[in-house]
């Protein structure tokens, strides 16, 4: 995902799990949304995600309430909303972003997971 705060992930080290993001991760890959009540850009993510994991078999989203989950924002290094982080089957994160992502950006960005 091209964006203002792309940043990859090393890849090697192991992610959340299921139970810590508060849904099940995708069978091929997992697109984790950090959101706030309050933001309006969030609300645009959750459609293009939606979207996104959709159209693309053995992928899922889930989104989080950066506000009420701290101690996972603060163990992720989350520092604005939206943030999609996107991982593979294994839970490992492949990619992050911050800002709204395009869709073409979403898609590539999973090239790259599965």
């Amino acid at each position: 995902m091209s964006g203002r705060d792309d940043a990859e992930a090393g890849g090697s080290s192991t992610g959340p799990d299921a139970a810590e993001l508060g849904g099940a991760l995708g069978e091929r890959a997992t697109l984790v949304q950090f959101s706030s009540a309050f933001c309006a850009p969030c609300r645009a993510t959750r459609r293009v995600l939606d979207e996104v994991a959709a159209m693309v078999p053995g992928v899922a989203h889930i989104e989080i309430d950066a506000e009420a989950r701290l101690d996972l924002v603060r163990a992720l290094g989350i520092l604005k909303t939206p943030t999609v982080l996107v991982l593979d089957a294994h839970g490992r994160e492949v990619r992050r972003a911050a800002g709204q992502p395009r869709r073409a950006d979403v898609i590539a960005a999973l090239g790259e997971a599965v």
